[in-house]
């Protein structure tokens, strides 16, 4: 991508740009596979450049150690996640909806996206403490509803928190039993959380009954 300089005048990367922008983002991707499979804290260096198909040496020319590496890649997938929610919310004006439907995608996350599923279920509930992902977007759904009058829970930290451990026991379930989980137990999830948000039986029914909006690749 070009990039335009403070004089105005438009800088094309070379041909080495582009070669370590993708070096840097094949560790970035190997990081999260390694996450994705629970291997994140046990991994080396060597074994994220060889999941990642490149030399040992280049590892050290875009990241200072595998701390920062992780740090990095956790809060990209995140944040990758959390921009393919709003994809499927655009033009969604019910914050009670707009939250039901990041609830119901994310649950579908076990099959839809199973990498990505990996990734959170390693990642734990040390997620919520992310500036970046879908956890401040929650934050920021269940506050507009609460400001709107759809939710009636008190505290909305405690709202999310309650429903984030489910979102990821959901997950966790899907990834080691995954006969025991299909879209209707996902909706269900997703009623039994509008409901303790406040949201009456009849509507959190319907709005889990909603056709979902597509959510394209993350």
């Amino acid at each position: 991508m070009a990039e335009t300089t403070a004089a105005g005048s438009v800088h094309k990367p070379s041909r080495l740009d582009r070669r370590k922008a993708r070096t840097r983002q094949a560790l970035i991707d190997a990081a999260v596979r390694l996450i994705a499979e629970g291997r994140g804290d046990r991994s080396s260096i060597q074994e994220i450049t060889e999941t990642a198909d490149i030399g040992f040496g280049s590892f050290y020319n875009h990241f200072e150690s595998k701390e920062q590496l992780f740090q990095i890649a956790s809060a990209e997938a995140l944040e990758r996640w959390g921009a393919m929610i709003d994809r499927a919310c655009v033009g969604v004006e019910d914050p009670a909806e707009v939250f039901v439907i990041s609830l119901r995608i994310s649950g579908r996350l076990g099959w839809t996206q199973p990498d990505l599923a990996g990734f959170l279920i390693g990642a734990g509930l040390e997620a919520l403490d992310m500036p970046v992902g879908l956890a401040p977007r929650a934050l920021r759904d269940i506050r507009a509803g609460q400001a709107a009058g759809r939710f009636a829970v008190p505290d909305a930290e405690v709202a999310l928190s309650a429903v984030a451990g489910g979102l990821l026991g959901l997950l966790r379930l899907a990834q080691r039993r995954p006969e025991r989980l299909d879209e209707d137990a996902v909706d269900r999830f997703a009623e039994a959380a509008l409901r303790m948000l406040g949201v009456p039986a009849e509507d959190a029914a319907r709005l889990t009954g909603l056709r979902l909006p597509e959510t394209g690749t993350w």
